[in-house]
């Protein structure tokens, strides 16, 4: 699956929208040259595509359709006659508004659809329009496939939606057989309401296909370069930078390093806006299959010439756990953890990381690094969060309580089990290198300074939400985090492994409610507070370096409780130590699973 790098960039292009213009400085109006449609009726199931031509600002549709680019056609599907209205905002909040209608004729399929009568979804599984033949990876076993339609498919999503989707109310009940491809309709089983802060509700939903998900999730095994982008400028000139690179991989071998600027990506200026050339970037950085060779214009970190690197895609594997370090300080020993992904390996690698600073008499503060870290696995997250705390202070107590839709109040509806606790888990698993129930290490602290940004999601989330309702103490330095306080099971069916949101996870206090985020208690315009500072990325430094921003602000809180004052700005969105955060964080390009929250069966 790939990160499409179109969506991305008019989201965070709508992001910077939101705010005021810079040093007052005049903004010019934005202007609408059109707005149309390929047609303005159509029958049920049918779709069309919408093109806004615009210029000065930013540009939105209503209905669920979100971010656009100037001159590129997004595909619709309504359900029913809809007016489309496109909304371009410049950043001064100026707005100027054009809009579309488009009737809808209704149409029976035959496919005995009615509307809100569903049949239990495992009537329909494994039925499938094309078998697979073989031996799944995953089980060990044939695959459980039988012959049946592109129907079939579709009434399995249907039924499945409704019964476990967590807003299953909200789905416009759609009739299956007017849709020959089961992943557009699926993508079309989802709400489209707006939450209080202008977001959309549902911003996960989401398939892979089942082996590239059964790689990814057991290994990490993605196809790529092994550089994690992070698109950090909102507005011309956009600017996309290395936030960090996993080892033995292309990028490392080329020199990219943390800091990185892509200029050009075979040829194509990165500030192009047609659609041709927002193509060729997304073809360029996320390479779609193994031995694709492309070109890169780069400036490193702190020069002033660029250079050409030639990187070819191959099998990456993720380090979740690249950087663990003991800071000698003056008021005692502070442990530094940088965790990018909750994969199955970063068991291991957590549980070694925690021993190396337990050694030597242990440390009396953490810092742990989860601005990159978007979330996976629970359970890891559960892990981690007792090997902080210790024993003491969460034996018998709840990490996270799971609450499904009101069809299931206390039955888990994926696994029949009744609702319980998911608790600290204080021993391994076996899904790793360690044995099952071998004991966890622990550092036994009661406070954690927590590193974040907008790309912390989900379960890394789930790490200050559970820790905060047992009462230790959580400090955050940095952004607000994503804000999904939501999570799911992995459903395969016929090749696909779909996500669609299924409970919200509530710590031991009952609270789960930060869909905007934690924000540190200093920002104006936050999320849920939390005790810290907000301070912005700082691509000028390595990370673990105590001079880098966040990490030297964390040191600084700890000595002195107190939030350093702004230094002077040397890069955009990029600050000296000490300065706050006062423009978007970035938007980190990360494959989408690896920005939720997963549970096992």
């Amino acid at each position: 699956m790939k990160n499409g790098l179109l969506s991305l960039l008019a989201i965070t292009l709508l992001a910077s929208g939101c705010g005021g213009g810079g040093g007052g400085s005049s903004v010019a109006p934005p202007s609408i040259t059109s707005f149309t449609g390929s047609a303005s009726s159509i029958e049920e199931g049918a779709s069309l595509s919408l093109t806004a031509v615009f210029t000065g600002g930013t540009g939105s549709i209503n209905n669920g359709v979100g971010s656009v680019v100037s001159g590129a056609a997004v595909s619709v599907t309504p359900t029913a006659t809809t007016t489309y209205i496109l909304t371009v905002r410049n950043s001064a909040g100026t707005s100027v508004t054009r809009s579309v209608s488009v009737n809808v004729t209704p149409v029976d399929s035959g496919s005995g659809w009615v509307s809100g009568l569903f049949l239990d979804y495992p009537n329909y599984a494994d039925l499938c329009q094309s078998p697979r033949t073989g031996t799944d990876p995953e089980t060990g076993q044939p695959f459980p496939d039988i012959q049946g339609t592109t129907l079939d498919e579709n009434n399995y999503l249907r039924s499945f939606s409704n019964d476990t989707y967590l807003w299953y109310q909200e789905i416009a009940d759609r009739d299956p057989g007017l849709y020959s491809d089961p992943l557009g309709y699926f993508d079309l089983l989802k709400t489209n309401a707006i939450t209080a802060s202008g977001q959309y509700k549902d911003k996960f939903h989401f398939t892979y296909d089942s082996y590239d998900w059964y790689q990814l999730s057991q290994s990490g095994v993605s196809g790529g370069y092994g550089a994690q982008w992070v698109l950090l400028s909102t507005t011309p000139p956009r600017e996309i930078v290395v936030a960090y690179t996993e080892p033995s991989s292309p990028a490392e071998a080329v020199g990219l390093t943390r800091g990185a600027t892509i200029l050009t990506v075979d040829g194509v200026d990165i500030n192009t806006n047609t659609q041709a050339g927002v193509n060729a970037l997304n073809d360029g950085l996320f390479p779609e299959s193994l031995g694709e060779t492309h070109i890169f214009t780069i400036r490193d970190q702190g020069s002033s010439t660029t250079r050409s690197i030639t990187m070819t895609s191959a099998s990456i594997t993720s380090d979740p756990v690249q950087n663990v370090r003991v800071l000698d300080t003056l008021s005692g020993r502070v442990g530094y953890i940088q965790f990018n992904d909750h994969i199955l390996t970063a068991e291991g690698e957590l549980v070694d990381a925690i021993t190396e600073l337990a050694s030597g008499g242990g440390v009396d503060d953490l810092v742990l690094d989860v601005r990159y870290n978007g979330g996976g696995y629970l359970f890891i997250a559960s892990q981690l969060a007792y090997m902080i705390a210790g024993r003491a202070q969460t034996v018998g107590r709840t990490f996270e309580l799971m609450q499904f839709n009101d069809k299931y109040p206390g039955i888990n509806p994926i696994t029949g089990q009744t609702l319980s606790p998911t608790p600290f888990y204080s021993t391994t698993s076996g899904y790793d290198r360690y044995p099952a129930n071998q004991s966890l290490p622990s550092l036994n602290l009661s406070r954690v300074y927590v590193i974040t940004g907008s790309g912390t999601c989900s379960a890394s989330e789930a790490i200050i939400n559970g820790l905060r309702g047992v009462d230790v103490e959580v400090i955050q330095i940095g952004s607000t985090t994503c804000g999904k306080p939501y999570g799911f099971y992995a459903q395969g069916n016929c090749g696909t492994t779909y996500f669609t949101i299924q409970f919200r996870g509530v710590n031991e206090k009952g609270f789960g409610d930060y869909t905007d985020g934690f924000s540190a208690s200093n920002q104006v315009l936050a999320g849920t507070p939390v005790p810290g500072c907000s301070v912005a990325d700082d691509f000028t430094a390595a990370l673990g370096d105590p001079l880098e921003s966040r990490l030297a602000t964390a040191l600084n809180y700890r000595a002195t409780q107190a939030c350093p004052a702004p230094s002077g700005v040397t890069h955009p969105g990029v600050s000296k130590p000490g300065a706050p955060l006062s423009s978007v964080d970035g938007v980190l390009l990360k494959s989408p699973w690896l920005m939720n929250r997963i549970m096992r069966r």
